[in-house]
Order: C-alpha cells, then structure tokens, then sequence
C-alpha cells in the first residue's frame, strides 16, 4: 500500500514541478512515508528526522512531511515532538499534499496537520491525476480501511472504515497503466476481498473486478492482496475457474492455528473455516499455493495453542509467509499486552518449519519449465529480473531482451530467496 501511495504523491507533486532527485543533499522537499504496522514505526521517523536535520544543519532548510500511517496515529503529537517537522499527513489526506507546499512555500514557519478521513474526497481527487508509472508490474488502491478490529491491529485506527473505490475508476486507471506498459496489476487494499462497490443499478465485487481485467488487452497477470479469511466469498472463489489471467496464488492471513487465539485476536473466523476455504480453493484450482501471516506469542499463548498452529503449517505448507513476535501497538485492544515468555523460541520453530516447506517448494520447481514475467534487466549484461506464477523471484539467464515479455525458463537452481532459470523461448 505504501508504495502505491508513494507513487502516488511523486505524480501529485509533479504538478506544481517539484521532481524526484538522486541528489538528497540538495533536496527542497522531504517526503517521509511511513507505515505503522511493525514495531517502533514511529521511532524509526525521529531516527530519519534527526538524520535529515544533521545534513541540512548549515543549508536551507526543506520542507519536511511526514505522510503516512505514523502522521495519523501520532498527528498533533508528532508536531510537538519534533519541530523539525513542518507538515503531518494521514494516509486518506495526501492528496493535500501541493496545497500544504504552497502554504509552506508562502509562508516560512508555518506548520500543518492534515490527518482527516476523507478517503472519497481523496480517490475522486486522485482520480483526475495521471497516473505516471510504467513498470512492468505495478500496484492498484481498490479498496482501503477496515472494519474488522482485529485486537493486536492499528489499521482500523489509521485508515478508517472500508471503502471501496469506483468500479469505473478503477478499470479506466488499470487501461492507463496498461497503455504505460503495465504487464501485471496487483490489486490492493487493507482487505483487498471485502471489495464492494454499490452504485445505482449495479453492485461489484472484487470476482466482478477481476473478470472486467481479465478482458484487458494487453494485460497479462492480476493478483490481489491482503485478503481476509471471512470476506473468501463464493463468487471469489469460484472466479478461479473463470479468469484467465488470476495466478495461482493467494496470500491469506491466518495469525494462529488456535481458535482460542483466533478468538482473543477477534479474528472472526475459525482454524476450521480457514482451513475449508483452503480446500475450496484447491478444488477449483489445482495448482493453487498459498502464502500466510502469523503472530508467534500471542498474550496467553500457551504450548497447545502454539502446536495447533504448527499443525495448521503442516496441513497447508504454505510457499511463502509473513512471522512476527507479537507487539502491543498503543490505542488497539491488546495494546497494554505483553508477547508470551517463550515467544522469541517459538518463532524459531516456527520459521523453521514454513522455511523447510518454502525449500521444498523451490526444490520441486527445479528442472520445471516455469512461465516468467521478465520486470527489468540487471547489471550484469544476460541477466534479467522476474517473478513466476507463484511470485517466486527468478533470475533468468539469456543474451536476448526480455523486459516486460513473459518467458519460458527451465529452473535450474536455487537459493532460500530466489530461483535461477535459463530462457527457452517466449510464452
């Protein structure tokens, strides 16, 4: 999400000339985008600040703007701290982001808080901006907020409400993208699967939205993340054995293998739903794989919890995934918790154990003909960067060009990160 808004924010304020630089020392503007879902976020913006402030002690001072879910959750508070900065931003606010310059610009000293939830405002604002990205693969806002208050999750707090973006938007920015040399779109929100959009005479669901893709010429490759178990809808599911162009793979949240967690996490869904919506999927979709979350050490958390959510693993082997100790985040229901005594040991197991399937699944692939999207080239003159159908980074070898085709590697070898291919042809 966040680089789709950094992206964003550089089309933005390219309307009143201000450009990107490779130089930072001689920047006029700063633009600290942050994120606050992993631990100590807003730390790690002081620590930039106060880098930022040592390099301009003897220049001009820029502009500092601090953007973000970090601008939201601290907003008055970050301005007080730290006079450094001049502009707080919250994440449904940065298409204000040239009016607060110009007030800036007009008046030196000034110091600005612009951390309102008016995230229609900000999409149909957006929605008149061009869109200037032209990679290969490239993300798009569908759907932002939430409204599940998970209990150890600030993004409710952040983000505000879901929301979902106009169908019509979306697909004339998708066309935008494409025409740019967009191969692949990534459709994103904070529940990319709660996707709903209800105008007068029609309501569209994120299947809707993927199949409206699918006919778009030259287009390529659609996924979508991050989902949310309860919001697997039939028609989502089904949109599997339809689409053309959905690879096969999901990332799909699940935080803990234990209903009793699940339930002090005020997940929503059970270890058992979760699992059934992962055998549904399988059943439309045979070469589907799957990648997860999990929090290790949840307050309370004790050795059958933590063995049933190793079961899970066991049961799912999951490609890819996401492991974190659990950290109380201020203002959310677990938030003056403390993570489990043995939570640092569990982690090791646990990642241990999604590692060796990860191997596994990378040692399976190896020798098989793999279809890859080609994003760019390398430093080194026959070396391209690319990812395949399950998202695996593939470094694929070949004296011809193969940016934004996708090809035909045979995999060859691996390493923990990535796989390593030969070109055969094109797909």
């Amino acid at each position: 999400m966040n680089e789709y808004d950094s992206n964003r924010i550089k089309d933005l304020v390219y309307g009143i000339g201000y450009t990107p630089t490779d130089n930072p020392d001689e920047t006029d503007c700063y633009v600290i985008n942050t994120c606050n879902i992993r631990e100590k976020a807003s730390d790690k913006v002081y620590h930039e600040v106060g880098r930022i402030k040592k390099k301009f002690r003897n220049k001009n001072k820029p502009i500092l703007i601090v953007a973000g879910c970090v601008a939201q959750a601290e907003n008055e508070e970050m301005l007080k701290k730290e006079k450094y900065i001049d502009v707080v931003i919250g994440p449904q606010s940065y298409h204000k982001i040239n009016h607060a310059i110009k007030k800036i610009e007009n008046k030196k000293g000034l110091r600005l808080n612009e951390t309102e939830f008016e995230v229609i405002e900000k999409f149909d604002h957006l929605d008149i901006v061009k869109n200037n990205q032209s990679k290969v693969s490239n993300y798009l806002t569908i759907q932002e907020g939430c409204d599940k208050f998970c209990s150890f999750c600030v993004v409710p707090y952040t983000r505000g409400p879901e929301y979902s973006r106009d169908f019509h938007q979306i697909i004339s920015e998708a066309k935008q993208l494409v025409e740019n040399g967009t191969k692949e779109i990534i459709l994103l929100g904070q529940n990319v699967n709660a996707y709903l959009n209800q105008n007068i005479g029609h309501t569209k669901r994120l299947s809707d939205l993927i199949l409206a893709l699918d006919d778009l010429s030259g287009l390529e490759r659609i996924r979508y993340t991050t989902s949310h178990p309860k919001d697997m809808t039939t028609d989502l599911i089904q949109v599997y054995s339809h689409s053309k162009k959905l690879m096969p793979f999901l990332h799909l949240p699940v935080q803990s293998g234990s209903n009793r967690i699940l339930k002090k996490m005020n997940r929503k869904h059970s270890s058992e739903f979760y699992l059934e919506t992962i055998n549904r999927l399988k059943d439309i979709k045979k070469d589907i794989m799957f990648s997860s979350d999990f929090i290790v050490g949840y307050p309370d958390e004790e050795d059958e919890d933590f063995n049933l959510t190793l079961k899970l693993i066991n049961n799912v082997k999951f490609v890819n995934s996401y492991s974190f100790i659990f950290s109380p985040r201020p203002g959310t229901l677990s938030g003056n918790m403390q993570p489990h005594k043995e939570a640092n040991k569990r982690l090791l197991e646990l990642q241990n154990l999604l590692n060796s399937f990860q191997i596994k699944h990378k040692n399976q692939l190896k020798g098989s003909i793999s279809e890859i999207l080609i994003e760019n080239s390398l430093s080194e003159s026959d070396k391209y960067f690319g990812r395949d159908q399950y998202f695996n980074s593939v470094i694929v070898s070949s004296r011809h060009d193969l940016t934004g085709k996708v090809v035909k590697a045979e995999i060859n070898n691996y390493n923990q990160q990535t796989l390593f291919g030969e070109y055969i042809g094109d797909k």
